[in-house]
C-alpha cells in the first residue's frame, strides 16, 4: 500500500480535536478559522472519478487537494461549493480525470468565503481509484449494514463501533453499505440494563432522545455515527457506495403510508421521507443525488472496473403498500415499473465479469410487518409468484433469457449472517438461473434470529449464523460484515461471511462466466 496511514490518522485526530471542542465551547470554535471536526470521506469512486465529502461548522469555501504521494509535492486544486447552513455546513466535491488504478491522496481545508487566507486546518484522507484494467491484485470490497439500532448507540466503554476499526485495517477497496445507516426511528437512551446484569452505556445527544420528524432531527441522526473515532478513521482510507433502507426515515415505511404511532406528531410518511432523504444527500457522497435531496434518485451503477458493476437497488422508495402479498397481479412490486426497466437495461449493458445486485432486502426470507403483512419479498407462500415476487420473478426470467453472467445478491437488514443459494429444481417458479444471496449485518445494532424461508425460487441456506432470541446487544454477539475478494487473473469470485474479532464463518468460491452455479 502506497499511501500514509499517519497522515490519515493525523487528520483523523485533528477532527477528534476539533470536533470534542465544537461539542464544547461552539462560540469559542467561532472565533477561530473554519473547523472540519466531523471528519471527511469519499463516495462512488470510479476508475477516472470520485466524490469528497466534508462538513464545517461555520460558512466555508470548500478546497480539495489530490497527490499522487502523501507528501503533496506537487498537488491538484479542487475549489468545492460554500458550505453553508442550507446544506447543514456539508458539501460534496466531485473529481474527475482521476488516474485509474492508482492510490489517491486529498486534503480538504475550509476557507473562510470572506477572507481566504483564513482557512482551518486540512484534514486527510485517500482511495483507491479503480482498476481500468484487470489488475492482478483484483477488487476486494466488503458489505454491511444496520448501524445504531435497536437503542444500541456508540458505547464508550467497548471503544465504540469497533468493527468499522476491524474492517479499516483489512483495506478494502470500497465498503458497500447496505441500508439502515441510522436510526431515526430509534432513540436512544443513556443505559441500559443486560439480561446478564451489566451495564450498555451510550453516547447521547439531543437528536438521539426522540424519533426523528423535523429535518434538524435527521440531520442528528445522520451527525451520531460521526461522533465514533472508528468511523471518522475508516471513512477516512476506505470510500463507500451506499444505499438506503427503511430506519433512515421510519421503521417499515413505504410511499402513501399514514402512521398510526403516538410517537409521531407528523403521520404522513411522504412527509418524513422527504426530509429524511434530503438529510442522506447531505452527509453521503452520492452521484445520483446532490446534496439537499430535492432531485436525483438512489438506485445506480457504480463501475468499479472491467471485473465488478454495483447496481445499487432502491427497494424503499417505489415500493408498493406492505400487504400480505397474496395478489396475482402486481406491476409496482418493491422496486416500481420504472427502476425494473432501469436495471433489466443496465445489466444488458453491463460487460463486467461480475454484476453485484445490491439489495437493501433479501430476496426469500420473510421479513413481516406486524401480524398479517410482509416487508419484504417473500410472503410464505412456497407457491406459485404473488404479489411482489412477480416483480422478482420477471427480472429472474430476464437474466435467464439474455443469458445475463456473473450475478449475485448481496443485502443485510434482518440482523443475522447467511448464505442462501437458490436454484429451479427446488423452486415453484423456475423459469430462472442458479443464483447466491449474501447476507451480513449487523454492523452496530441488535441482532436477531433468523427469518424462516420461502420456498418459490427454492432457497436452501446452506449458512447461517444468528442469536436465538431478539435483540441482543453487541456485548452479548458479535457483529458481522461480509467481503468480497475477485482475483484479478482467473477471475475467481471469493465470499467471506465474517464475525468481529477476525473471525471467518463460512467462504464461499464463484467461478466467472457460467449462466448459473
Amino acid at each position: 500500500m502506497s499511501y500514509n496511514r499517519r497522515a490519515v490518522l493525523r487528520g483523523s485526530l485533528a477532527a477528534s480535536a476539533a470536533l470534542t471542542l465544537g461539542a464544547a465551547a461552539p462560540a469559542q470554535v467561532l472565533r477561530g478559522r473554519p473547523s472540519a471536526g466531523w471528519g471527511v470521506q469519499t463516495g462512488d469512486v470510479t476508475s477516472s472519478s470520485g466524490l469528497v465529502w466534508v462538513r464545517s461548522d461555520r460558512p466555508a469555501r470548500m478546497i480539495v487537494e489530490t497527490s499522487a504521494s502523501d507528501s503533496f509535492r506537487r498537488t491538484h486544486r479542487w475549489h468545492g461549493p460554500l458550505l453553508g447552513p442550507g446544506t447543514d455546513f456539508t458539501g460534496t466535491t466531485a473529481l474527475r480525470g482521476l488516474p485509474a488504478g492508482e492510490q489517491i491522496h486529498y486534503r480538504v481545508t475550509l476557507a473562510d468565503p470572506d477572507d481566504p487566507r483564513r482557512a482551518g486546518e486540512p484534514v486527510y484522507g485517500t482511495f483507491r481509484t479503480a482498476p481500468g484494467l484487470r489488475r492482478p491484485s483484483g477488487v476486494r470490497f466488503l458489505w454491511s449494514g444496520d448501524i445504531a439500532g435497536q437503542g444500541w448507540g456508540i458505547n464508550p466503554d467497548i471503544g465504540g463501533f469497533r468493527a468499522y476499526e476491524e474492517m479499516r485495517r483489512l483495506d478494502p477497496d470500497f465498503f458497500l453499505c447496505s441500508g439502515d445507516t441510522v436510526y431515526a426511528d430509534g432513540p436512544l437512551a443513556p443505559s441500559v440494563t443486560l439480561p446478564d446484569g451489566r451495564v450498555w452505556r451510550n453516547v447521547t445527544v439531543e437528536e438521539k432522545s426522540k424519533v426523528a420528524e423535523t429535518l434538524a432531527e435527521y440531520r442528528g441522526n445522520f451527525r451520531y455515527n460521526l461522533l465514533d473515532d472508528n468511523v471518522r478513521r475508516f471513512n477516512a482510507q476506505v470510500p463507500t457506495v451506499v444505499q438506503w433502507d427503511d430506519h433512515e426515515v421510519r421503521n417499515n415505511w413505504y410511499p402513501g403510508q399514514l402512521l398510526d404511532d403516538a410517537r409521531y406528531t407528523e403521520k404522513d410518511a411522504d412527509v418524513l421521507a422527504g426530509r429524511a432523504l434530503r438529510a442522506f444527500s447531505e452527509y453521503f457522497p452520492v452521484s445520483t443525488l446532490p446534496v439537499g435531496g430535492r432531485e436525483g434518485r438512489m438506485h445506480r451503477v457504480v463501475r468499479y472496473g472491467p471485473l465488478l458493476d454495483v447496481f445499487v437497488l432502491d427497494m424503499r422508495s417505489y415500493r408498493n403498500a406492505n400487504s400480505p402479498g397474496r395478489q396475482a397481479d402486481d406491476t409496482t412490486g418493491i422496486l416500481g415499473a420504472e427502476q425494473l426497466a432501469w436495471l433489466k437495461r443496465e445489466l444488458s449493458r453491463s460487460r463486467a465479469v461480475w454484476k453485484v445486485l445490491a439489495a437493501d432486502m433479501p430476496l426469500g426470507l420473510v421479513v413481516p410487518d406486524g401480524a398479517t403483512n410482509v416487508e419484504a419479498v417473500a410472503q410464505g407462500d412456497p407457491g406459485v409468484p404473488l404479489g411482489r415476487e412477480l416483480q422478482i420473478a420477471d427480472l429472474l426470467r430476464f437474466i435467464k433469457r439474455r443469458r445475463i453472467t456473473g450475478t449475485l445478491w448481496l443485502t443485510a437488514d434482518v440482523h443475522h449472517t447467511s448464505a442462501q443459494h437458490y436454484a429451479p429444481e427446488r423452486a415453484a417458479f423456475k423459469d430462472f438461473a442458479p443464483f447466491w444471496e449474501f447476507v451480513s449485518g449487523p454492523l452496530a445494532a441488535g441482532g436477531f434470529p433468523a427469518n424462516a424461508l420461502d420456498g418459490t425460487f427454492g432457497p436452501e441456506r446452506v449458512f447461517v449464523r444468528a442469536p436465538e432470541r431478539a435483540n441482543v446487544s453487541p456485548m452479548e454477539s458479535p457483529q458481522y460484515f461480509g467481503e468480497v475478494d475477485i482475483d484479478g487473473g482467473s477471475g475467481e469470485l471469493t465470499v467471506r461471511l465474517r464475525a468481529e474479532g477476525g473471525m471467518v464463518l463460512f467462504s464461499k468460491v464463484l467461478q466467472p462466466g457460467r449462466v448459473g452455479q
